[in-house]
Protein backbone atom coordinates (compact mmCIF):
# COMPACT_ATOMS: atom_id res chain seq x y z
CA UNK A 1 0.00 0.00 0.00
CA UNK A 2 1.28 3.66 -1.20
CA UNK A 3 2.79 5.54 1.82
CA UNK A 4 -0.05 8.29 3.32
CA UNK A 5 1.40 11.33 4.35
CA UNK A 6 -0.73 14.46 6.51
CA UNK A 7 -0.22 18.20 6.91
CA UNK A 8 -2.48 19.90 9.80
CA UNK A 9 -2.76 23.52 8.69
CA UNK A 10 -3.35 25.35 12.11
CA UNK A 11 -1.10 28.48 12.26
CA UNK A 12 -3.57 30.87 12.09
CA UNK A 13 -4.85 32.96 14.74
CA UNK A 14 -8.26 33.64 13.55
CA UNK A 15 -9.05 37.64 13.90
CA UNK A 16 -12.57 36.94 13.03
CA UNK A 17 -12.92 34.93 16.15
CA UNK A 18 -12.37 37.98 17.87
CA UNK A 19 -10.61 36.13 21.10
CA UNK A 20 -7.78 35.14 22.99
CA UNK A 21 -7.67 31.59 22.33
CA UNK A 22 -6.38 30.49 19.14
CA UNK A 23 -8.73 29.60 16.43
CA UNK A 24 -8.39 25.98 16.05
CA UNK A 25 -8.36 25.27 19.89
CA UNK A 26 -12.12 26.52 19.93
CA UNK A 27 -13.96 23.30 21.34
CA UNK A 28 -16.66 21.47 19.22
CA UNK A 29 -18.74 19.08 20.93
CA UNK A 30 -16.21 19.30 23.92
CA UNK A 31 -12.86 19.18 22.18
CA UNK A 32 -10.74 21.42 20.45
CA UNK A 33 -11.32 21.60 16.42
CA UNK A 34 -7.40 20.55 15.89
CA UNK A 35 -8.39 17.51 18.32
CA UNK A 36 -11.34 16.19 15.87
CA UNK A 37 -8.74 16.51 13.28
CA UNK A 38 -6.26 14.45 14.34
CA UNK A 39 -8.38 11.62 15.48
CA UNK A 40 -10.01 11.47 12.00
CA UNK A 41 -6.57 11.75 10.83
CA UNK A 42 -5.38 8.69 12.83
CA UNK A 43 -7.88 6.60 11.88
CA UNK A 44 -6.81 6.66 8.21
CA UNK A 45 -3.50 5.39 9.68
CA UNK A 46 -1.00 7.77 8.20
CA UNK A 47 3.35 7.27 7.92
CA UNK A 48 3.40 10.11 9.30
CA UNK A 49 1.54 13.81 10.46
CA UNK A 50 3.07 17.20 10.02
CA UNK A 51 1.34 19.77 11.79
CA UNK A 52 2.29 23.39 11.10
CA UNK A 53 1.66 25.81 13.91
CA UNK A 54 1.87 29.40 14.24
CA UNK A 55 0.29 31.32 16.80
CA UNK A 56 -0.47 29.58 19.83
CA UNK A 57 2.01 27.27 19.07
CA UNK A 58 2.85 25.93 22.69
CA UNK A 59 -0.98 25.40 23.49
CA UNK A 60 -1.62 23.85 20.28
CA UNK A 61 1.57 21.06 20.74
CA UNK A 62 0.08 20.73 24.75
CA UNK A 63 -2.95 19.60 23.01
CA UNK A 64 -1.50 17.42 20.26
CA UNK A 65 1.29 15.73 22.25
CA UNK A 66 3.98 13.59 20.56
CA UNK A 67 0.76 12.30 17.70
CA UNK A 68 2.51 14.87 15.44
CA UNK A 69 5.74 16.28 14.48
CA UNK A 70 5.45 19.91 13.89
CA UNK A 71 6.82 22.92 12.22
CA UNK A 72 6.02 26.83 12.83
CA UNK A 73 5.05 29.08 10.03
CA UNK A 74 7.00 32.68 11.84
CA UNK A 75 5.18 34.35 9.04
CA UNK A 76 1.51 33.96 8.01
CA UNK A 77 1.99 34.27 4.05
CA UNK A 78 -0.72 31.95 3.30
CA UNK A 79 -1.38 28.35 2.93
CA UNK A 80 1.16 27.47 0.11
CA UNK A 81 3.99 29.30 2.67
CA UNK A 82 2.55 26.94 5.30
CA UNK A 83 2.95 23.39 3.67
CA UNK A 84 6.29 24.81 2.30
CA UNK A 85 7.55 24.72 5.88
CA UNK A 86 6.69 21.08 6.35
CA UNK A 87 9.15 20.20 4.10
CA UNK A 88 12.23 19.29 6.50
CA UNK A 89 9.96 16.34 7.25
CA UNK A 90 8.46 14.94 3.94
CA UNK A 91 10.23 16.73 0.85
CA UNK A 92 11.64 13.87 -1.44
CA UNK A 93 9.26 11.49 -0.46
CA UNK A 94 7.29 8.76 -2.04
CA UNK A 95 3.63 8.66 -1.53
CA UNK A 96 0.20 11.09 -0.79
CA UNK A 97 -0.04 13.94 1.01
CA UNK A 98 -3.48 14.96 2.48
CA UNK A 99 -3.24 18.51 3.10
CA UNK A 100 -6.23 19.71 5.76
CA UNK A 101 -7.24 22.43 8.05
CA UNK A 102 -7.57 22.77 11.80
CA UNK A 103 -10.83 24.85 11.59
CA UNK A 104 -12.78 21.63 9.71
CA UNK A 105 -13.51 19.16 12.79
CA UNK A 106 -16.61 18.30 10.56
CA UNK A 107 -14.89 15.76 8.12
CA UNK A 108 -15.29 12.32 8.62
CA UNK A 109 -12.13 9.75 8.45
CA UNK A 110 -14.86 8.07 6.03
CA UNK A 111 -14.47 11.14 3.83
CA UNK A 112 -10.85 11.57 4.15
CA UNK A 113 -10.43 7.48 2.92
CA UNK A 114 -12.67 8.06 -0.07
CA UNK A 115 -10.82 10.95 -1.24
CA UNK A 116 -7.36 8.99 -1.17
CA UNK A 117 -8.76 6.00 -2.93
CA UNK A 118 -10.56 8.67 -5.37
CA UNK A 119 -7.01 10.14 -5.63
CA UNK A 120 -5.08 6.77 -6.22
CA UNK A 121 -7.65 5.56 -8.45
CA UNK A 122 -7.41 8.28 -10.77
CA UNK A 123 -3.86 8.05 -10.40
CA UNK A 124 -3.76 11.86 -10.34
CA UNK A 125 -1.04 14.55 -8.68
CA UNK A 126 -3.89 16.58 -6.77
CA UNK A 127 -7.10 15.84 -5.92
CA UNK A 128 -9.54 18.41 -4.78
CA UNK A 129 -12.27 17.44 -1.56
CA UNK A 130 -15.31 19.64 -3.16
CA UNK A 131 -18.85 19.86 -1.86
CA UNK A 132 -21.82 21.56 -3.34
CA UNK A 133 -22.41 25.24 -1.85
CA UNK A 134 -26.35 26.94 -2.43
CA UNK A 135 -24.22 29.73 -0.59
CA UNK A 136 -20.61 29.57 -1.68
CA UNK A 137 -19.94 33.03 -0.56
CA UNK A 138 -16.18 33.08 0.56
CA UNK A 139 -15.13 30.13 -0.47
CA UNK A 140 -13.08 29.58 -3.32
CA UNK A 141 -14.63 28.11 -6.50
CA UNK A 142 -13.61 24.99 -8.37
CA UNK A 143 -13.13 25.96 -12.28
CA UNK A 144 -13.73 23.24 -14.75
CA UNK A 145 -14.04 23.13 -18.49
CA UNK A 146 -16.89 21.86 -20.67
CA UNK A 147 -15.87 18.37 -20.21
CA UNK A 148 -16.00 18.70 -16.82
CA UNK A 149 -12.08 18.23 -16.19
CA UNK A 150 -10.77 21.10 -13.06
CA UNK A 151 -8.84 23.86 -14.66
CA UNK A 152 -8.00 25.56 -11.59
CA UNK A 153 -9.46 27.08 -8.26
CA UNK A 154 -10.27 30.85 -7.63
CA UNK A 155 -10.77 32.49 -4.45
CA UNK A 156 -13.53 34.98 -4.06
CA UNK A 157 -11.68 37.76 -3.69
CA UNK A 158 -10.00 37.01 -6.93
CA UNK A 159 -13.21 36.08 -8.41
CA UNK A 160 -15.06 36.90 -11.92
CA UNK A 161 -18.95 38.21 -11.90
CA UNK A 162 -19.57 34.75 -14.00
CA UNK A 163 -16.93 32.58 -11.33
CA UNK A 164 -18.64 33.97 -8.08
CA UNK A 165 -22.05 32.39 -9.54
CA UNK A 166 -20.00 29.04 -9.18
CA UNK A 167 -21.63 25.93 -6.51
CA UNK A 168 -18.91 23.55 -6.41
CA UNK A 169 -16.76 25.16 -3.79
CA UNK A 170 -13.07 24.08 -2.09
CA UNK A 171 -13.09 22.79 1.20
CA UNK A 172 -9.56 23.23 1.47
CA UNK A 173 -8.60 19.89 1.78
CA UNK A 174 -6.35 18.09 -0.88
CA UNK A 175 -4.45 14.63 -1.56
CA UNK A 176 -1.23 15.50 -3.36
CA UNK A 177 1.77 13.19 -4.34
CA UNK A 178 3.95 14.03 -2.32
CA UNK A 179 6.92 14.52 -4.86
CA UNK A 180 4.88 16.77 -7.24
CA UNK A 181 3.44 19.36 -4.44
CA UNK A 182 7.15 19.94 -3.08
CA UNK A 183 8.21 19.95 -6.72
CA UNK A 184 4.85 22.75 -7.52
CA UNK A 185 5.96 24.79 -4.36
CA UNK A 186 8.79 26.07 -5.69
CA UNK A 187 6.90 27.53 -8.62
CA UNK A 188 3.94 29.18 -6.61
CA UNK A 189 4.25 33.19 -6.29
CA UNK A 190 2.17 36.44 -4.58
CA UNK A 191 0.35 37.73 -7.78
CA UNK A 192 -3.27 37.71 -6.54
CA UNK A 193 -5.50 40.41 -3.86
CA UNK A 194 -3.46 39.10 -0.78
CA UNK A 195 -0.56 39.45 -1.79
CA UNK A 196 -0.02 35.28 -0.25
CA UNK A 197 1.14 32.04 -1.43
CA UNK A 198 -1.92 30.66 -2.25
CA UNK A 199 -1.80 26.44 -2.05
CA UNK A 200 -4.69 26.59 -5.13
CA UNK A 201 -2.37 28.18 -6.97
CA UNK A 202 -0.53 24.37 -7.27
CA UNK A 203 -3.43 23.36 -9.39
CA UNK A 204 -2.77 25.61 -12.45
CA UNK A 205 0.83 25.04 -12.26
CA UNK A 206 0.27 20.83 -12.38
CA UNK A 207 -2.14 21.42 -15.18
CA UNK A 208 0.60 23.34 -16.74
CA UNK A 209 2.90 20.30 -16.63
CA UNK A 210 0.76 17.78 -18.09
CA UNK A 211 -0.12 16.51 -14.72
CA UNK A 212 -3.58 15.28 -13.78
CA UNK A 213 -5.95 16.93 -10.95
CA UNK A 214 -8.96 15.23 -9.72
CA UNK A 215 -11.86 16.51 -7.88
CA UNK A 216 -13.99 14.39 -5.37
CA UNK A 217 -17.00 15.80 -4.68
CA UNK A 218 -18.65 14.93 -0.98
CA UNK A 219 -21.80 14.11 -0.52
CA UNK A 220 -22.19 15.99 2.68
CA UNK A 221 -21.84 19.99 2.61
CA UNK A 222 -21.54 20.19 6.23
CA UNK A 223 -18.38 18.42 6.50
CA UNK A 224 -16.89 21.32 4.68
CA UNK A 225 -17.60 23.69 6.83
CA UNK A 226 -14.55 25.99 8.16
CA UNK A 227 -14.91 27.77 11.23
CA UNK A 228 -13.72 31.57 10.81
CA UNK A 229 -15.82 32.97 13.17
CA UNK A 230 -18.21 32.46 16.21
CA UNK A 231 -21.15 31.89 13.87
CA UNK A 232 -19.61 28.87 12.15
CA UNK A 233 -18.23 27.64 15.63
CA UNK A 234 -22.39 27.46 16.85
CA UNK A 235 -23.06 26.18 13.76
CA UNK A 236 -20.46 23.50 13.79
CA UNK A 237 -21.41 22.51 17.26
CA UNK A 238 -24.72 22.40 16.76
CA UNK A 239 -24.10 19.55 13.37
CA UNK A 240 -21.93 17.40 15.68
CA UNK A 241 -24.05 16.99 18.23
CA UNK A 242 -27.10 16.17 16.70
CA UNK A 243 -24.51 13.43 15.03
CA UNK A 244 -23.55 12.56 18.35
CA UNK A 245 -27.04 11.86 19.70
CA UNK A 246 -27.94 9.98 16.39
CA UNK A 247 -25.27 7.65 17.06
CA UNK A 248 -26.64 7.51 21.05
CA UNK A 249 -29.86 6.85 19.68
CA UNK A 250 -28.59 4.32 17.16
CA UNK A 251 -26.40 2.52 19.87
CA UNK A 252 -29.84 2.21 21.93
CA UNK A 253 -30.49 5.46 23.97
CA UNK A 254 -33.43 7.27 23.94
CA UNK A 255 -33.77 10.88 23.73
CA UNK A 256 -36.97 12.75 25.14
CA UNK A 257 -35.81 15.77 22.91
CA UNK A 258 -32.45 15.66 21.35
CA UNK A 259 -32.52 19.36 19.71
CA UNK A 260 -32.03 20.39 23.60
CA UNK A 261 -30.02 17.43 24.99
CA UNK A 262 -25.61 18.51 24.80
CA UNK A 263 -23.72 15.58 24.72
CA UNK A 264 -19.92 15.98 24.20
CA UNK A 265 -17.93 13.74 21.65
CA UNK A 266 -15.84 10.78 23.47
CA UNK A 267 -19.04 10.44 26.15
CA UNK A 268 -19.78 6.76 26.11
CA UNK A 269 -23.80 6.06 26.86
CA UNK A 270 -25.21 1.80 27.54
CA UNK A 271 -28.41 1.21 25.93
CA UNK A 272 -31.68 1.62 27.49
CA UNK A 273 -30.78 5.04 29.08
CA UNK A 274 -33.02 7.53 29.12
CA UNK A 275 -32.21 11.04 28.78
CA UNK A 276 -34.51 14.05 29.28
CA UNK A 277 -34.68 17.33 27.57
CA UNK A 278 -31.73 19.93 28.48
CA UNK A 279 -29.58 17.56 29.63
CA UNK A 280 -25.34 18.50 29.41
CA UNK A 281 -22.74 15.29 29.18
CA UNK A 282 -19.26 16.85 28.89
CA UNK A 283 -15.58 15.35 29.34
CA UNK A 284 -14.49 11.76 29.34
CA UNK A 285 -17.85 10.65 31.36
CA UNK A 286 -19.22 6.93 31.28
CA UNK A 287 -23.00 6.15 31.60
CA UNK A 288 -24.29 2.26 32.31
CA UNK A 289 -27.13 0.69 30.83
CA UNK A 290 -31.17 1.22 32.02
CA UNK A 291 -30.69 4.79 33.62
CA UNK A 292 -32.59 7.91 34.19
CA UNK A 293 -30.84 11.37 33.64
CA UNK A 294 -33.47 13.77 34.45
CA UNK A 295 -34.05 16.77 32.80
CA UNK A 296 -31.78 19.55 33.08
CA UNK A 297 -29.07 17.53 34.91
CA UNK A 298 -25.24 18.16 34.02
CA UNK A 299 -22.18 15.88 34.39
CA UNK A 300 -19.01 16.08 33.84
CA UNK A 301 -15.90 13.85 33.32
CA UNK A 302 -17.72 11.05 35.64
CA UNK A 303 -18.85 7.96 35.95
CA UNK A 304 -22.69 6.18 36.43
CA UNK A 305 -23.56 2.49 36.24
CA UNK A 306 -25.96 0.84 35.45
CA UNK A 307 -29.95 1.44 37.05
CA UNK A 308 -29.16 4.84 38.62
CA UNK A 309 -31.58 7.45 38.71
CA UNK A 310 -30.23 11.27 38.07
CA UNK A 311 -33.21 14.32 39.00
CA UNK A 312 -32.00 17.64 37.78
CA UNK A 313 -28.54 17.40 39.63
CA UNK A 314 -25.06 18.64 38.82
CA UNK A 315 -22.09 15.24 39.06
CA UNK A 316 -18.27 16.93 38.54
CA UNK A 317 -15.75 14.28 38.62
CA UNK A 318 -17.58 11.69 40.65
CA UNK A 319 -18.81 8.24 41.05
CA UNK A 320 -22.21 7.11 41.23
CA UNK A 321 -22.48 3.18 41.73
CA UNK A 322 -25.05 0.72 40.62
CA UNK A 323 -28.78 1.33 41.31
CA UNK A 324 -27.98 4.38 43.62
CA UNK A 325 -30.74 7.28 43.33
CA UNK A 326 -29.39 11.24 43.41
CA UNK A 327 -31.52 14.35 43.21
CA UNK A 328 -32.98 16.20 42.86
CA UNK A 329 -31.01 19.28 43.13
CA UNK A 330 -28.68 17.53 44.52
CA UNK A 331 -24.46 18.40 43.81
CA UNK A 332 -22.02 16.05 43.32
CA UNK A 333 -18.41 17.59 43.76
CA UNK A 334 -14.86 16.31 42.41
CA UNK A 335 -13.86 13.14 44.64
CA UNK A 336 -17.70 11.83 45.56
CA UNK A 337 -18.59 8.60 45.41
CA UNK A 338 -21.57 7.40 45.67
CA UNK A 339 -22.38 3.76 46.26
CA UNK A 340 -24.69 0.74 45.16
CA UNK A 341 -28.11 1.78 46.74
CA UNK A 342 -27.60 4.74 48.50
CA UNK A 343 -29.80 7.59 48.05
CA UNK A 344 -28.96 11.38 47.90
CA UNK A 345 -31.95 13.48 48.34
CA UNK A 346 -32.66 17.46 46.72
CA UNK A 347 -30.32 19.85 47.85
CA UNK A 348 -27.41 17.75 49.09
CA UNK A 349 -23.86 18.52 48.34
CA UNK A 350 -21.09 16.11 48.20
CA UNK A 351 -17.28 16.75 48.40
CA UNK A 352 -14.33 14.08 48.13
CA UNK A 353 -16.84 11.75 50.08
CA UNK A 354 -17.59 8.43 49.92
CA UNK A 355 -20.92 7.22 50.44
CA UNK A 356 -21.51 3.75 51.53
CA UNK A 357 -24.19 1.24 50.44
CA UNK A 358 -27.68 1.46 51.29
CA UNK A 359 -27.09 4.66 53.62
CA UNK A 360 -29.24 7.84 52.89
CA UNK A 361 -28.50 11.47 52.64
CA UNK A 362 -31.69 12.88 52.31
CA UNK A 363 -31.56 16.61 52.19
CA UNK A 364 -30.20 19.82 52.69
CA UNK A 365 -26.86 18.76 54.01
CA UNK A 366 -23.38 19.02 53.35
CA UNK A 367 -20.93 16.07 53.24
CA UNK A 368 -17.20 17.07 52.72
CA UNK A 369 -14.08 15.42 53.50
CA UNK A 370 -16.16 12.09 55.18
CA UNK A 371 -16.27 8.15 54.46
CA UNK A 372 -19.41 7.32 55.60
CA UNK A 373 -20.08 2.84 55.66
CA UNK A 374 -23.19 0.98 55.31
CA UNK A 375 -26.95 1.63 55.96
CA UNK A 376 -26.77 5.17 57.38
CA UNK A 377 -29.56 7.46 58.18
CA UNK A 378 -28.27 11.36 57.69
CA UNK A 379 -31.60 13.93 58.92
CA UNK A 380 -32.05 16.73 57.23
CA UNK A 381 -29.56 20.15 57.63
CA UNK A 382 -26.55 17.48 58.65
CA UNK A 383 -22.96 19.78 58.52
CA UNK A 384 -20.08 18.02 58.05
CA UNK A 385 -17.89 20.91 59.23
CA UNK A 386 -14.70 19.76 57.38
CA UNK A 387 -12.54 22.61 57.09
CA UNK A 388 -11.14 24.80 60.54
CA UNK A 389 -10.10 28.18 58.22
CA UNK A 390 -6.63 26.31 57.34
CA UNK A 391 -7.03 23.23 56.68
CA UNK A 392 -9.41 20.38 56.26
CA UNK A 393 -10.72 17.78 58.71
CA UNK A 394 -11.82 14.37 57.48
CA UNK A 395 -15.07 12.46 59.30
CA UNK A 396 -15.56 8.70 59.01
CA UNK A 397 -18.44 7.24 60.22
CA UNK A 398 -19.38 3.19 60.55
CA UNK A 399 -22.37 1.37 59.65
CA UNK A 400 -25.58 1.69 60.95
CA UNK A 401 -25.14 4.61 62.10
CA UNK A 402 -28.20 7.42 62.95
CA UNK A 403 -27.25 10.76 62.25
CA UNK A 404 -30.15 13.59 63.60
CA UNK A 405 -31.29 16.31 61.87
CA UNK A 406 -29.82 20.01 61.90
CA UNK A 407 -26.49 18.22 63.19
CA UNK A 408 -23.06 19.59 62.98
CA UNK A 409 -19.74 17.02 62.80
CA UNK A 410 -17.09 19.06 63.66
CA UNK A 411 -14.10 17.04 61.93
CA UNK A 412 -11.49 15.84 62.74
CA UNK A 413 -14.24 12.69 63.88
CA UNK A 414 -15.00 9.11 64.17
CA UNK A 415 -18.57 7.85 65.07
CA UNK A 416 -18.24 4.10 65.28
CA UNK A 417 -21.30 1.81 64.14
CA UNK A 418 -24.49 1.18 65.12
CA UNK A 419 -24.03 4.38 67.17
CA UNK A 420 -26.74 7.44 67.23
CA UNK A 421 -26.42 11.08 66.91
CA UNK A 422 -29.07 13.06 68.26
CA UNK A 423 -30.82 15.64 66.34
CA UNK A 424 -29.45 19.23 67.00
CA UNK A 425 -26.31 18.44 68.26
CA UNK A 426 -22.81 19.88 67.48
CA UNK A 427 -20.42 16.91 67.61
CA UNK A 428 -16.50 17.56 67.87
CA UNK A 429 -15.66 14.52 70.07
CA UNK A 430 -15.35 10.95 68.92
CA UNK A 431 -18.44 8.81 69.25
CA UNK A 432 -18.05 4.94 70.30
CA UNK A 433 -19.62 1.83 69.23
CA UNK A 434 -23.14 1.54 69.94
CA UNK A 435 -23.60 4.96 71.88
CA UNK A 436 -26.15 7.93 71.94
CA UNK A 437 -24.27 11.21 71.28
CA UNK A 438 -26.12 14.53 72.04
CA UNK A 439 -23.83 17.62 71.98
CA UNK A 440 -26.89 20.65 72.51
CA UNK A 441 -27.60 23.15 75.20
CA UNK A 442 -30.33 22.32 77.90
CA UNK A 443 -33.41 23.40 76.81
CA UNK A 444 -35.17 26.45 79.48
CA UNK A 445 -38.65 27.35 79.68
CA UNK A 446 -39.39 30.69 81.02
CA UNK A 447 -42.76 30.72 82.76
CA UNK A 448 -44.63 33.83 81.41
CA UNK A 449 -42.23 35.05 79.62
CA UNK A 450 -43.64 35.76 76.58
CA UNK A 451 -46.27 38.02 77.59
CA UNK A 452 -43.56 40.97 78.82
CA UNK A 453 -42.09 40.81 75.14
CA UNK A 454 -42.77 43.75 72.62
CA UNK A 455 -44.12 41.85 69.78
Amino acid sequence: MEKRYTIILAAGKGTRMKSKLYKVLHPVAGKPMVEHIIERVIETKPSEIVTVVGHGAEKVKEQLGDRTEYVVQEEQLGTGHAVMQAAEFLKGKKGTTLVISGDTPLLTSQTIDHLFDYHQGKKASATILTAHADDPTSYGRIIRDHVGIVEKIVEQKDATPEEIRIQEINTGTYCFDNEALFDALEKIGTNNAQGEYYLTDIIEILKADGKTVAAYQTEDFEESIGVNDRLALAEANRIMRRRINQMHMVNGVSFIDPATTYIDAGVEIGSDTIIEAGVQIQGKTVIGSDVVIGAHSKIVDSIVEDNVEIKQSVIEEAIVRKNADVGPYAHLRPQAEIGEKAHIGNFVEIKKAKIGENTKVGHLTYVGDAVLGEDINVGCGVVFVNYDGKNKHQTVIGDHVFIGSSTNLVAPLMIEKNSVVAAGSTITEDVKEGDLAIGRARQVNKSGYASHLPF
